[in-house]
C-alpha cells in the first residue's frame, strides 16, 4: 500500500471516525472502502443491463438539443413510429 495524507473537515472526520468505530474498522479501512465503492460505482456502468440495452443507440448530429429534458416525448414519438411501421408490414 501507498501512504497518503488527506485533509478532512473536522465534522467529516468526526462522523467518519464514529462510523468506523460502529463498523469495527479503522478509519483508514473505512476511507479505502468508501473510495473503492465510489470508483466502482462510477466505472461499472458498462456492466449495467440498462446501459447495455442503450449501447446500440447512436444519436444523429441533428438530435434535438432538449433531448434530456423531453426524452419521454421523443421516446413515445419513436415508439409510435415503430408501431406504425410494424402495422404496415
Amino acid at each position: 500500500m501507498h501512504r497518503t495524507t488527506i485533509m478532512l473537515p473536522e465534522s467529516l472526520k468526526r462522523r467518519a471516525s464514529k462510523l468506523a468505530r460502529r463498523e469495527g474498522v479503522s478509519l483508514a479501512e473505512l476511507i479505502r472502502s468508501a473510495l473503492e465503492e465510489r470508483i466502482t460505482a462510477r466505472t461499472d456502468w458498462a456492466n449495467d443491463p440498462l446501459w447495455k440495452a442503450l449501447e446500440p443507440m447512436d444519436f444523429p448530429p441533428d438530435s434535438p438539443t432538449d433531448l434530456a429534458a423531453n426524452h419521454d416525448k421523443y421516446l413515445y414519438e419513436l415508439l409510435e413510429e415503430e408501431l406504425q411501421r410494424q402495422a404496415r408490414g
